[in-house]
């Protein structure tokens, strides 16, 4: 049965009086009780979205990148209560917390700069050619608008920079999309605040309500019937495989289909070149550690599996990896649910026959931590089981031993699509790295060299996707100023009169990069 139920969508569903939060760290529900929206509540949050779509769409550049700024502003103006309630719910550090709030204002503001340059528009001019023989060519022009309102699903690793006002409602209001967020129900609280925050700053740009609304509430049922409505036009979710393909199950079977933008799984597979082996073993041990453990493992970028040739440099590296792993402590993770599907996770490996454990971190007797995990596999083992591909949302790896270059090729061909593929190499490497990168760009949104996938830039250049099951659209990204052609769609205008043009491609337009009878100009 699947995450969501395709009947569950289209009918009326009950849901409790109210829910709590879980606190991670003490397994202890938290005040107070917040209310789990109902089928009406959906109904309303889509209708109100579908009547302001219009005029959110034709708004002008500058009033959106101006809300979008306002947004960061109120969120900053939280302070410290945010980030408290944010830790509380989902047990990561203060710190890591105002890192991650800094990357929810930053990406708020790089898509309002996004919008000011203008580039995302695509403007196209075709100037009418009445005399061209043997046919004249009409007046052409293409602008990219919003697709309609977007369902956006917080993430539960990101309780900001991936949720109710994360990258993907950013770039969904940048387009012009009203958004209808489904806040994730281990962070209401959090998510509840950084709404208002929204909200405020959509009443004071004076722009309908329906621009942006928030559901909350535990269980699958809201956000079925979410995806369900005939108003949402698009969706953007970060999370499970299983959930993610139910939600597209729910877009393809609709009276009129609607893509699903799905960040689900990755294990983000990270090759050892023989020559950066030999250089580094030791160094790379450790630092592989630090990756694998940050954040107790809870990255979408985590490095799942390590590839390397057998031999005396693998094993200085697995002596190093033994070594450091041994010493890291067992962190608390986002929640009991999380925690117990990593629990089952590691211990299916650990019982698989051709697997080998290898380490494990420093216990603990609290409530949701996280053991760390090491563990190791032959190629040809790897390549014969693909469970041994699946996720294991946490700090769990597993190195591949490959007899040769050769093998450790065809684990890369086996692979399934990934965010992320690493190469450590040398410059004796580069033969064979020019060989993985020609593979591995086929399968991964980004390949990294000399470093570790964990930490994700927001930029123009960033591409946080990649081929399914890493994401359920290869061609997108969910992180950088190219995401927001998720939610546009180009409109072409043939031999409109002038006076009917939208002001972007009228003749007299200012200030817009546009391609003019296929020059490009400023």
């Amino acid at each position: 049965m699947s995450m969501f139920e395709l009947e569950e969508a289209h009918t009326e569903y009950t849901t409790p009086t109210g829910f709590r939060a879980t606190s991670p760290a003490s397994g202890g529900l938290i005040e107070p009780v917040f209310g789990a929206a109902t089928s009406a509540d959906v109904i309303r949050a889509c209708q109100q979205a579908e009547a302001a779509s219009a005029v959110f769409r034709n708004s002008p550049c500058e009033v959106r990148a101006a809300l979008l700024e306002a947004i960061a502003d109120q969120i900053i103006a939280l302070g410290d209560p945010l980030l408290e309630r944010a830790a509380i719910e989902t047990g990561l550090p203060l710190a890591r917390l105002t890192g991650e709030r800094g990357r929810t204002v930053g990406q708020l503001r790089l898509f309002a700069a996004e919008l000011r340059d203008g580039s995302w528009l695509d403007l196209r001019i075709d100037p009418a050619l009445p005399d061209r023989l043997p046919v004249p060519r009409p007046d052409l022009r293409l602008r990219k608008i919003a697709v309609g309102p977007v369902a956006v699903f917080g993430a539960s690793n990101f309780p900001l920079a991936f949720s109710v006002a994360g990258g993907d409602t950013a770039a969904a209001l940048a387009a012009g999309c009203p958004v209808v967020a489904k806040a994730h129900p281990a962070h209401p609280g959090t998510s509840q605040m950084v709404g208002a925050a929204i909200t405020a700053a959509v009443a004071a740009a004076d722009l309908p309500d329906g621009v942006f609304a928030l559901l909350t509430g535990p269980g699958t049922a809201a956000g079925a019937a979410l995806v369900a409505h005939s108003a949402i036009k698009a969706v953007g979710f970060t999370g499970s495989r299983g959930g993610g393909l139910a939600l597209m199950e729910i877009a393809a079977n609709r009276p009129v289909p609607i893509p699903v933008f799905a960040e689900m799984s990755s294990i983000n597979p990270v090759f050892l070149l023989p020559g950066a082996l030999a250089e580094r073993a030791a160094q790379l041990g450790a630092e592989f550690v630090g990756s694998l453990t940050l954040g107790a493992g809870q990255f979408c970028t985590n490095p799942g599996i390590v590839c390397a040739v057998a031999g005396p440099a693998l094993d200085a590296f697995i002596a190093s990896a033994i070594t450091a792993l041994n010493q890291a402590a067992a962190a608390v993770m986002l929640s009991p649910g999380i925690h117990e599907a990593y629990v089952r996770g590691a211990a299916q490996l650990a019982g698989h026959g051709a697997v080998t454990p290898l380490a494990e971190g420093i216990a603990s007797d609290q409530p949701n931590r996280g053991q760390p995990r090491l563990f190791s596999v032959g190629a040809a083992d790897f390549m014969a089981d693909p469970a041994l591909q699946e996720e294991v949302f946490g700090a769990a790896s597993v190195i591949v031993r490959c007899a040769d270059f050769d093998e450790l090729y065809a684990v890369a061909q086996s692979l399934e699509g990934q965010l992320t593929a690493t190469l450590h190499l040398a410059a004796c490497d580069y033969a064979q790295a020019r060989r993985l990168i020609e593979l591995l760009e086929t399968k991964a949104g980004r390949i990294l060299a000399n470093g570790w996938p964990t930490g994700v830039e927001v930029s123009h250049a960033m591409v946080h996707g990649g081929p399914f099951p890493a994401t359920s659209d290869g061609r997108s990204t969910s992180v950088g100023t190219l995401a927001i052609d998720r939610f546009t769609r180009p409109v072409c205008y043939q031999d409109i009169p002038k006076a009917l043009l939208p002001a972007v491609l009228q003749d007299n337009a200012v200030g817009q990069p546009r391609r003019v009878d296929g020059v490009r100009l400023a």
